[in-house]
């Protein structure tokens, strides 16, 4: 049966992606981006089986309208796919307050704001899917992306928190984990901090090499058959990592998480005092 497809961020890279897979198999779409011009390929090709709408996922009132005008055009939203955001670049350190605040601003605020406007709908229809893109580094870190980092690490919370809420009125969640892939994310998508500090000369060169190596790049197109899985599914993946950079990252990263605990497991216990 064909769904209905709210994504965000479907101006360029995994959301136009996945857009134009979910119109080619016959779904319905309703596409956001700040600029609409760059659906018009998309349009000209699938007419009335995508919605285009004009949204800055910051501005919350204009979530809830984009959300309406939605639902008033094709009745229903089955599935949400919550995309939109950026990558800032820079130490911590360099990081301005205003540039800060606009990372959560988008990735997490925004995130949250399509959410609660979406919830209403699903919790009436007693169905739904919540997509949220995160990343692996809403599980682990790299350094010079720290504020990136700590906005998915908030989203995981966050919609770990909601699915707990909403799972016995049938609406399914789903974080989205993918490690670095060739789209615009590290382009036009993303900020580069302007003031660097010296001492973090180091850090800085040595994340440029990181990213030198090709293969350390997934292939968007790769995903295509993996968000169909996921939204095909009756009983979806709470989390799915995307790229074997993810996959063995986060596998490490979890070995030794739980190797510490069980070193510090007295030191735990004793902690909690007797009772």
């Amino acid at each position: 049966m064909s769904k209905t497809i709210f994504i965000t961020g479907a101006s360029r890279g995994f959301g136009k992606l996945w857009a134009e897979a979910f119109l080619k198999r016959g779904d319905k779409v309703a596409a956001t981006a700040r600029n609409i011009a760059a659906l018009d390929d998309l349009v000209s090709t699938y007419g009335d089986n995508i919605l285009p709408v004009q949204l800055d996922v910051n501005n919350r009132q204009d979530v809830i309208s984009a959300v309406n005008q939605v639902v008033s055009h094709f009745g229903s939203i089955d599935i949400l796919i919550n995309n939109a955001g950026y990558g800032l670049f820079g130490t911590v350190e360099e990081t301005t307050e205003q540039q800060a605040r606009d990372q959560m601003e988008t990735n997490f605020f925004g995130l949250l704001w399509v959410t609660q406007a979406v919830l209403p709908i699903m919790r009436q229809q007693k169905s739904g899917h919540i997509i949220q893109v995160s990343s692996f580094l809403g599980l682990t870190t790299l350094p010079m992306l720290g504020l990136y980092n700590a906005s998915k690490f908030a989203v995981e919370g966050l919609s770990e928190t909601i699915a707990s809420e909403v799972a016995h009125l049938g609406i399914k969640f789903t974080l989205i984990e993918p490690n670095g892939f060739a789209t615009e994310w590290a382009g036009a998508s993303a900020i580069q901090t302007t003031d660097s500090i010296e001492d973090y000369a180091p850090v800085r060169a040595a994340f440029a090499a990181s990213g030198e190596n090709p293969a350390t790049w997934g292939k968007p197109e790769a995903t295509v058959e993996a968000i169909l899985k996921v939204v095909n599914s009756e009983n979806p993946p709470q989390r799915l990592l995307l790229g074997k950079i993810a996959y063995h990252v986060v596998n490490q990263v979890y070995k030794n998480r739980l190797e510490e605990i069980e070193a510090w497991k007295e030191v735990s216990i004793a902690a909690h005092g007797d009772n």
